[in-house]
């Protein structure tokens, strides 16, 4: 069955990984972190294993016996007053057989009609949403092995501009508690765009989605409460670079001083390259029932780096306590440079309200 799994999975990514670029496409929201934990964590983390239901989103293959009718929530302020957050509820089949249902979503609030010069419109209003569905399912294969794979149905909304598309999650999970070792490969956001937001002379305009793909190994000290993070990304496509705009230049006449952005292609070395696709995380977890994290995503802060500006970002933060039977968890971290985004998240078992 195992080989089966992986002959099928490598024909699945041989075929799409053609068509998908880091950083382009569309439902890029899929990306976003979906717990405070996760955001703490530098966003990605594929190898953690603590029966946390939120981490069925980045990889199906960790969900366990221990996440069976558990409900996670999670809320998080953006930019520019944007809100995104998640939900999701585990219900398993048997003892090896596993299921989660989430949602995701962003919404991006009210927005007004104007014309191209910016002459407002009435009283009328538009909203902009994202959303996509999350049907998980993990299946144990020994001791140390669990695959899962998550089905994704995603809806787009823009004013009139709609765009509804599909795609999966296939994930791997290695876990060894006798030594406190864990480790995950996730292949996500294989699909394709159904519909496209506008059309063109041939057809529907269809973008790429997000593939990446994230390996991960965790360590927890055997004598000390430190647990380490090593997760990669990305690992589809080696250059990360992009186009900046942030290098200004100023022309100054008698009359006028004019103000433009140049848009320039960093030269990256190759250490500096190969470190964008690293995220290092830490917790310290002294009880099952409390947390600290912290993380340091290299990629998320070389393409926030501003001349003159000194910022934070790439460094994210966070931690959580068990209060009576709810977990809750605060994290933060940075989108923008020098504006920090703050997420919520509360989970609880709900057999414990069981009488």
């Amino acid at each position: 069955m195992t080989k089966k799994f992986f002959a099928s999975l490598s024909f699945i990514i041989a075929s799409l990984t053609a068509f998908s670029q880091a950083g382009t496409g569309v439902y890029q929201f899929l990306d976003l972190p979906v717990s405070s934990r996760l955001a703490a964590l530098g966003s990605y983390n594929v190898s953690l294993r603590d029966n946390d239901i939120n981490f069925g989103f980045v990889n199906p293959a960790l969900l366990t016996s221990e996440t069976n009718n558990t409900l996670g929530l999670n809320m998080a302020f953006y930019l520019a007053d944007i809100k995104f957050g998640s939900a999701i509820y585990g219900k398993n089949i048997d003892k090896k057989n596993f299921l989660a249902y989430g949602i995701q979503y962003v919404d991006y609030g009210l927005f007004k009609y104007a014309n191209e010069t910016n002459d407002q419109i009435g009283d009328t209003y538009f909203t902009a949403k994202d959303m996509a569905l999350n049907i998980m399912y993990a299946r144990v294969l020994n001791k140390n092995f669990t695959v899962g794979a998550t089905f994704k149905p995603i809806y787009s909304a823009y004013e009139t501009y709609t765009s509804y598309g599909v795609a999966m999650d296939a994930g791997i999970s290695y876990n060894d508690s006798a030594h406190f070792f864990s480790a995950g490969l996730v292949f996500k956001n294989m699909g394709t765009q159904l519909k496209g937001y506008y059309s063109d002379d041939g057809g529907q305009h269809i973008e790429p989605l997000p593939f990446n793909i994230q390996l991960g190994i965790t360590k927890k000290l055997a004598y000390a409460p430190l647990r380490f993070s090593f997760t990669l990304q990305n690992l589809q496509q080696w250059n990360l670079n992009y186009q900046s705009t942030n290098q200004q230049s100023t022309t100054s006449t008698t009359t006028k001083t004019t103000t433009t952005s140049s848009i320039t292609t960093r030269n990256i070395q190759f250490l500096d390259m190969a470190f964008r696709h690293v995220i290092i995380a830490a917790e310290f977890v002294p009880s099952k029932n409390f947390y600290i994290s912290a993380s340091y995503n290299d990629r998320r802060a070389q393409e926030l780096t501003m001349n003159g500006f000194k910022s934070s970002a790439g460094f994210s933060f966070g931690g959580g306590i068990k209060l009576y039977k709810f977990h809750v968890g605060f994290g933060t971290t940075q989108f923008q440079a020098g504006t920090a985004s703050y997420q919520f998240s509360i989970t609880t078992a709900l057999n414990d309200f069981r009488l």
